[in-house]
């Protein structure tokens, strides 16, 4: 058991197995060492090329093993080793399987891979590098291919982590300071291809993505390996083998370098890194930003035990009562957070603010009046926030929701779901939502996309959404279970947890269908119209959507109608206005550069003048001096150079 026993985890199936091994050693190393010793051992030479595990035992908790009712191998074979055995390769980087991708490598970078001077730490560096992007380039391509898009979270992190450290070993080892390995994607096509068609037929997704990924993380890579250089260096004049906390939190924080990056270039430079004093920097930084929106809230005060429950998709005013309330202390300012018995105010969710609009104490007409200035939800509970509290807390309440809010805001998440779909048929199912906020005078939408979206592509977004809002769908809602609802293909949020039975809303089956809790009109055609109004990126991957519907869409059409007129009206501007913009815009430009350029000439001869005014003193240079410069930027660069 010791040896030849396999099993997955704390339970389940498991059993005996056997490995085979085979030695590719030399006849006359064959001869010096038998091969039975150098099993298992970690020997390149001497590799386990398949594993078989006879599948008769369960693992219980308790640790019994039980014999399973039927019997099974469970078999698993390295196709890479395999190929390295029968093609007689002393690696697996010198088979057929990775040859083509490496001599593609080699004709971009123009570095040459060689294992046979692996002696040679600069050639080492290099073959590892090429080694280490020609792997990565697989994982990363079929795993797009498959629908898993670089981010900043789950399994796409992952998958960002290993495009980055292709990307850094490039930079690094290669110096390739643009990008270069979406362009080993042609290869791999050509390769593999025609057994896994879902690279080919993606091919062209897969090399924008990984380019824009290249882009973004280069312009990081480039600013903070010179920083961290430069500490690595100063570290090992002092013999110091500890990188400092608050350093490492520099990076990280000034420089947005990936703290888990800085952690493996400092295991490559033997040094490790202040872990306590990097958590404290980070916990600090956290302290500040809850201090800045620290809270103070008291217990609640119960004044019925009954639920509350949300009427708003069909009325938008109620008669209630409050169930409870609590006092609430943010930046010094006293707010009330009151319970309904009933409401028809929605909650803040799923994207769409909440509703504002009036609470009545007592006789609907006379009565007290109190704003609601947001609803929210909290555990299950829907919360009326108010910055004061009734006289007669205990009377008979007139809820009413401001209704024209409340409508515009519908007509901008029922945009919200055209424009989703409007993406999905326009640039590729590869979108996917990572955002959005609806608010009754526009509407924001974050998703998934590799470039910035072209003018043709927006025009056409456009055009599509406001087809459908002219065709005048009718928009249903309907309550189903959520397997029955991902069968009708209902687009739901990844990782959002959803209860048992969903609401499902529909605007023509063939074209829009989501899981979602938002209020909506009842026909597509109460939006009116749809006009987009910026188009930007959001971070590496992730582009967002700004636009509006309805009557705020009209009056966005109608000001920028008003300054077109406008620039019209100054002379000699009548004509060609886009071309006239365009070459001020270009003048502007130049001029900035002159200005710089201008910048730096002064900050050399600042330079030249400081320099000459150091005092070398027991071995210290000691410079004391008022410099007029404008730009600290320049100073820093400045002090940087004379330092070295």
């Amino acid at each position: 058991k010791k040896d030849n026993f396999w099993e997955m985890g704390d339970t389940g199936p498991c059993g005996p197995c056997t490995e085979i091994h085979c030695d590719i050693r030399s006849d006359e190393e064959r001869k010096k060492t038998d091969g039975y010793t150098l099993v298992n051992t970690g020997h390149p030479q001497v590799i386990e090329i398949w594993n078989l595990v006879f599948m008769q035992y369960e693992r219980k908790a308790n640790g019994s093993l039980v014999p399973l009712p039927k019997h099974h191998v469970d078999t698993g074979m390295g196709f890479e080793r395999l190929c390295m055995v029968l093609q007689g390769k002393q690696s697996t980087y010198d088979t057929d399987v990775f040859t083509p991708i490496i001599q593609h490598i080699e004709n971009l970078t123009k570095y040459r891979y060689d294992f046979s001077k692996e002696y040679d730490e600069q050639q080492r560096k290099i073959n590892i590098a090429i080694r280490v992007i020609a792997d990565h380039i697989r994982a990363i391509s079929f795993a797009i291919a498959d629908g898993q898009l670089p981010s900043n979270t789950g399994a796409g992190y992952v998958i960002r982590r290993i495009l980055r450290r292709a990307i850094r070993y490039a930079f690094q080892y290669l110096h390739q300071q643009e990008p270069v390995i979406f362009q080993l994607v042609s290869t791999l096509v050509r390769q593999m291809g025609d057994a896994f068609p879902e690279i080919q037929q993606q091919q062209t997704l897969i090399e924008s993505i990984i380019k824009e990924e290249e882009q973004s993380f280069l312009r990081t890579l480039d600013k903070g390996l010179k920083k961290l250089d430069d500490i690595i260096v100063e570290l090992h004049r002092n013999n110091i083998n500890i990188i400092p906390g608050d350093v490492a939190f520099e990076l990280y924080d000034t420089y947005g370098f990936p703290y888990d990056l800085t952690q493996l270039i400092a295991k490559e430079n033997d040094l490790s890194i202040d872990e306590k004093e990097f958590q404290r920097c980070l916990e600090e930084q956290k302290n500040r930003s809850r201090t800045a929106t620290s809270v103070a809230t008291d217990d609640w005060i119960i004044m019925s035990d009954k639920e509350s429950k949300f009427i708003g998709y069909d009325f938008l005013k109620a008669y209630t009562k409050v169930v409870r309330y609590r006092s609430v202390t943010t930046k010094n300012k006293q707010m009330y957070h009151l319970v309904l018995e009933q409401t028809p105010f929605y909650p803040e969710g799923g994207g769409q603010v909440g509703d504002t609009g009036i609470l009545i104490f007592g006789d609907e007409n006379t009565g007290e009046k109190i704003k609601v200035l947001d609803t929210k939800k909290e555990t299950g509970t829907i919360i009326h926030i108010t910055d004061q509290l009734p006289q007669n807390i205990q009377s008979e309440v007139t809820a009413i929701v401001h209704d024209e809010k409340r409508y515009s805001a519908a007509r901008h998440h029922s945009a919200t779901h055209l424009l989703q779909a409007a993406l999905r048929k326009i640039l590729g199912t590869h979108v996917e939502q990572k955002g959005s906020l609806v608010h009754p005078d526009y509407l924001r939408f974050d998703f998934s996309h590799f470039s910035k979206l072209t003018e043709e592509q927006i025009i056409e977004i456009e055009r599509l959404v406001n087809q459908k809002i002219l065709e005048n769908i009718p928009v249903e809602i309907q309550y189903m279970p959520l397997e029955e609802a991902k069968k009708m293909g209902a687009m739901a949020l990844f990782g959002e947890k959803y209860e048992d039975i969903v609401r499902v809303v529909i605007m023509d089956r063939d074209y829009s269908i989501e899981l979602c809790g938002g209020t909506h009109v009842r026909r597509t055609g109460d939006i009116g119209l749809f006009k987009i109004v910026s188009e930007e990126a959001v971070s590496a991957g992730v582009r967002r959507i700004e636009a509006m519907a309805g009557m705020a869409a009209w009056q966005y059409v109608q000001q920028t109608s008003a300054q077109l007129k406008n620039i019209k009206e100054i002379p000699k501007v009548n004509k060609d206005i886009d071309k006239k913009v365009v070459k001020l815009l270009d003048e502007n430009k130049d001029l900035k550069r002159q200005v710089q350029e201008l910048l730096k000439q002064q900050a050399q001869m600042i330079k030249k003048e400081l320099k000459e005014k150091i005092i070398h003193h027991n071995g210290k240079s000691v410079l004391i001096e008022n410099v007029d410069i404008e730009s600290t930027e320049e100073i820093k660069n400045i002090l940087f150079e004379l330092n070295n």
